[in-house]
């Protein structure tokens, strides 16, 4: 990952999504637990990376 992006764990020790995540509930070993499996069934179905799509292709198109 490149620095402009924002790693799991800096999104999780942020305390503003801590206080969300308390007042809804969500525990991080719960929130990485279904990140994993999305990402493992993406991979398994053959979803291309986020990055790979682009807004400007229209909507649900691919720019590869």
């Amino acid at each position: 990952m490149t620095k402009s992006h924002t790693h799991l764990d800096d999104l999780l020790n942020d305390p503003m999504v801590q206080l969300v995540m308390k007042r809804d509930s969500v525990r991080p070993e719960h929130l990485r637990s279904m990140l994993e499996r999305v990402r493992t069934q993406a991979v398994e179905d053959g979803i291309p990376p986020a990055h790979v799509i682009d807004k400007g292709c229209g909507f649900g198109r691919l720019c590869l």
